[in-house]
């Protein structure tokens, strides 16, 4: 095809931005946005032709057929760049094959795969700079743009520039990529005319009249519409193209392109189909696999007549524009695309999901190859965080089975992924469409019908009845009985977990001791039909005084074994995780996990993920980064009709404003919450707000408050039963009770967490066991050896509130009992600690301690020295004897930035070495 850029008329001003775009210093991200046929592609040549010959070109195009295939964008846009990748470290190619599906693994999340683009990028440009060219953006599947947008707001200070061309009557993910762009109009009525006289300067009055009417300043219409006016083409006595009138340049050019490609023989229509059903022939310049898409053989026809190009840096052919494939596609038969998707099966049958979606595409009769085919290519998207996705495969999967067991099943998998994904309707919807016989509701129907009730309204008790007679059944009738109807999942392993894992859900909700005995008694029924990991879940969320010891090993081992996790896996074994106080080991799968989810994944699990997140941020200090979490989580849970999981989330952003003493928003997040959950019996949210009470009370100093809302969620000297607040608020119990003069109540509770065995069930329950009994013991040598073992456990620095909340205690009694000189470094540090977490009420009290301590005012700062607060943090850990590779997977860093930090910490603190830290940091106090 002869360069629109010979004819480019009226683009004075893009063509101006986009050479400032070529020529910048810094790399930069820019999307063209304009209407089919406006001019989009030719000022895509034209930037290919600003290039200088140090550049490197790399052309790509999105395909409507590819959409649905996580990465496969990507994969076409970085296919170029991939035999550099082994200058890449070890972690950074692993990234690569996991997405592209090389290898199994935990699909990585848009952050590191896009930190993994940027330095195959960055690594690309060592030799010559990189202009990235998409076109046809609107196409990519949901997961490139994703990480194609990251990319893009972060290439300032590579030389890598990346032009988006995409559609503005196709809505995308890009609509919403905050990347700056340039708009692509409608040519000018001037401009039309000396464009068309340019490439048509002998039509008659009459054509050219119509054609600029018809064009409406369309660049490709005002090209290609005479030429079908002219000659022997049939005309309307107004020179309208026939069946034309009324229709927009892009439905007017389908109709040229039509006309070309009806003339046509079969074979290269067949050709021409297949390429266009598998996205062959993206455009000109376009990169593509080796033997990823359909190469089109034998097409000298087409490119005669205008349809097709060739490529002049691959030299195949290339369909001429995005209009010429999607009338190809829509110019076939039924049975003419089923017979090109069956030939592209056999193409692709060494890639599971693109070859999935053509045989899905090809039958119409139930064929159980392919329903396997489309079931197996559904897990893989699952996996790759393509929920969405999983649900429409497996959905056809179950119109294709030949059984009706099948059918079933495959279905109520859709359902339950649907349901995962937050699309309940259409959950319920694919329940509807495969009734159990005789009216009644199959394990699947009860499944999702609970979950519903659940997340949605917080029905807890109906969604126990639902589910545990659910489970009862199926324990009453084994797989193989005649009163057994294969329709309903009956004797299904995976079916009877799911009802399990629900049930354990709905137990933790509710919080309550006879629910959870009831479910007890029922999976203890069950024997050994309940799976390991739903074991695990039983531990954690029901009683962890009771239960806990040994959990955390439990949980270590099933991520260590679980390559296949699903997302749901993950989300339940994190929950546990925070039960036993080691989430923190795990934040990092969550961070892959979450931005991936909330796309086009499992959204409710990604809730769940955030709200892990958001308390493993909470955990560690990093309150503000946990408030900004908490946000979104309560975004996200509110847009999608999750009431429950959003009032999940107002609790934990009231118990961290409680923390941070900005009372007034905690207790109206506190009633929110528990005049919404209280009513329902979900005592898991009304034991938080409990919570959320004595935090408030206790940072603004009110300890009779504090102690009242403590001793509502167990009474002094024992753990409720099944109460998962009783042991994560022991210190604030005892605390309250030493202030308010009662003694033997606090005593008493310290004493009874030791004999729990709470120490052995997880680091924070071990680090405030101690600093319980520490502050509760009238023995003088019993209380510095319980603060010594609290202080000196190298966990403790995990837990940096607690922490400090002990240290403020001792230091109190240091000063009562050895003198203010003895109290002022513990007073200090938890002054910091204070102050730094922004926990106002805590950082006032610890200040006024200083004072009475000698300290004056002005050098009461908590900032004694250079260290940053991540510094501060580093020092902790390293003075508590972790290696720099713990103490980068506690605090998510590498071991070298580890090193990096200590390099310079060890001149602000005036040491040579890691030994002569603990003094060092010890001295910081002495020096207030």
């Amino acid at each position: 095809m002869e360069s629109l850029i010979q004819t480019m008329v009226d683009r004075n001003d893009e063509r101006e931005r986009l050479s400032a775009f070529v020529t910048a210093a810094e790399g930069r991200a820019l999307i063209l946005r304009g209407e089919t046929g406006v001019g989009k592609s030719a000022l895509l040549d034209h930037v290919a032709g600003l290039a200088t010959p140090e550049h490197e070109v790399i052309r790509a195009a999105g395909v409507e057929a590819e959409s649905e295939l996580p990465y496969a964008g990507l994969h076409q846009l970085l296919h170029p760049l991939l035999p550099r990748l082994p200058g890449l470290g070890d972690g950074r190619r692993a990234v690569f094959d996991v997405a592209f599906g090389l290898c199994e693994g935990r699909t990585p999340s848009v952050m590191s795969l896009g930190i993994a683009v940027l330095d195959l990028l960055a690594l690309a440009t060592e030799e010559r700079p990189l202009l990235l060219l998409l076109d046809d953006g609107q196409w990519l599947d949901a997961s490139s743009i994703e990480v194609c947008g990251f990319v893009g707001r972060r290439l300032t200070g590579v030389p890598v520039k990346m032009l988006i061309a995409v559609r503005s009557d196709v809505g995308s993910r890009f609509d919403t990529a905050a990347l700056p762009e340039l708009p692509v109009a409608a040519l000018s009525g001037e401009a039309a005319e000396r464009l068309l006289d340019a490439r048509h300067p002998r039509l008659d009055p009459r054509t050219r009249r119509v054609v600029l009417n018809q064009s409406m300043g369309n660049p490709l219409a005002l090209l290609e519409l005479p030429s079908h006016l002219g000659g022997d083409h049939a005309r309307r006595t107004d020179g309208e193209p026939p069946g034309a009138g009324g229709l927009l340049p892009s439905r007017r050019l389908q109709h040229v392109y039509g006309v070309r490609i009806e003339r046509l023989g079969a074979t290269v229509r067949e050709e021409l189909l297949r390429g266009a059903l598998d996205g062959a022939g993206a455009g000109p310049g376009g990169s593509r696999p080796a033997g990823a898409r359909y190469r089109m053989r034998g097409t000298d026809e087409a490119v005669a007549a205008g349809l097709l190009d060739t490529d002049p840096l691959t030299g195949e052919v290339v369909f001429r524009h995005p209009l010429v494939r999607s009338t190809v596609v829509g110019l076939a038969t039924p049975d003419q695309r089923r017979a090109a998707h069956a030939h592209l099966a056999r193409v692709h049958r060494d890639d599971v999901e693109r070859r999935a979606y053509h045989l899905a595409a090809s039958q119409v009769d139930p064929d159980e190859e392919v329903a396997a085919a489309l079931e197996a290519a559904a897990g893989s998207a699952t996996r790759r965080g393509g929920a969405v996705t999983a649900v429409a495969w497996l959905t056809r999967a179950a119109e294709l089975s030949e059984n009706p067991a099948d059918r079933s099943r495959r279905l109520g998998d859709a359902a339950f992924i649907a349901g995962h994904a937050a699309l309940l309707d259409q959950a319920r919807e694919l329940l509807r469409a495969d009734p159990a016989p005789g009216g009644a509701d199959s394990p699947a129907t009860v499944v999702t019908s609970a979950y519903a009730a659940l997340y949605e309204d917080g029905d807890v008790r109906w969604a126990h009845r639902r589910v545990a007679a659910a489970i009862e059944d199926l324990r009453q009738t084994p797989h193989g009985s005649p009163r057994a109807d294969p329709r309903d999942g009956h004797g299904s392993a995976e079916t009877l977990t799911r009802l399990v894992n629900l049930l354990l859900a709905i137990s933790q909700y509710a919080g309550d001791a006879t629910l959870w005995d009831r479910t007890g008694r029922l999976l203890d029924s069950l024997g050994d039909r309940v799976d390991p990991r739903s074991a695990i879940y039983r531990d954690a969320w029901s009683d962890v005084v009771r239960y806990g010891t040994g959990v955390h090993e439990r949980v270590e081992r099933a991520f260590t074994d679980g390559r296949g996790l699903e997302p749901w896996d993950v989300s339940r074994l994190a929950v546990a995780a925070y039960h036993v106080d080691t989430l923190s080991r795990y934040r990092p799968h969550l961070r892959r996990a979450v931005d991936r989810e909330v796309e086009t994944g499992a959204v409710a699990n990604g809730m769940t993920m955030l709200h892990l997140i958001m308390l493993d941020q909470l955990a560690a200090g990093e309150w503000d980064e946990a408030e900004r979490t908490g946000q979104r989580a309560l975004e996200l849970t509110t847009s999608c009709g999750y009431a429950l999981f959003a009032h999940h989330t107002r609790a934990y952003l009231g118990l961290l404003s409680a923390l941070r003493g900005r009372v007034e928003r905690a207790r109206e997040l506190q009633a929110v919450t528990d005049a919404w959950a209280r009513p329902r019996g979900v005592g898991f949210l009304t034991q938080i707000t409990d919570a959320v009470g004595t935090a408030a009370a206790l940072s603004e100093g009110d300890y009779e408050a504090a102690y009242l809302h403590a001793i509502g969620i167990t009474p002094p000297g024992s753990f409720e039963r099944y109460a998962h607040q009783a042991s994560r608020t022991l210190l604030d119990l005892v605390e309250a009770a030493v202030r308010t003069g009662r003694l033997e109540q606090a005593r008493r509770h310290a004493l009874a967490a030791l004999d729990a065995g709470l120490p052995g069930v997880s680091p924070r329950l071990a680090l405030i066991t101690y600093g319980a009994l520490a502050m509760t013991t009238a023995d003088e040598k019993e209380a510095e050896d319980m603060y010594g073992r609290a202080e000196a456990d190298p966990a403790g620095a995990g837990f940096p509130f607690e922490l400090a909340r002990i240290r403020l205690a001792h230091g109190v009694r240091r000063r009562h009992t050895r003198g203010p000189g003895a109290a002022r470094p513990l007073l200090a540090r938890a002054a910091e600690t204070f102050e730094r977490l922004g926990a106002a009420g805590w950082a006032g009290r610890a200040r006024a301690e200083l004072r009475a301590s000698g300290v004056s005012a002005g050098s009461a700062s908590p900032h004694p020295t250079a260290l940053t607060w991540q510094e501060r943090r580093i020092a902790d850990l390293a003075a508590a004897g972790l290696t720099n590779k713990e103490i980068g997977e506690r605090m998510h860093l590498s071991p070298r930035t580890v090193g990096s930090h200590l390099y310079r910490i060890f001149p602000k603190l005036g040491i040579t070495s890691r030994a002569a830290l603990r003094d060092a940091l010890g001295r910081l106090g002495d020096a207030l």
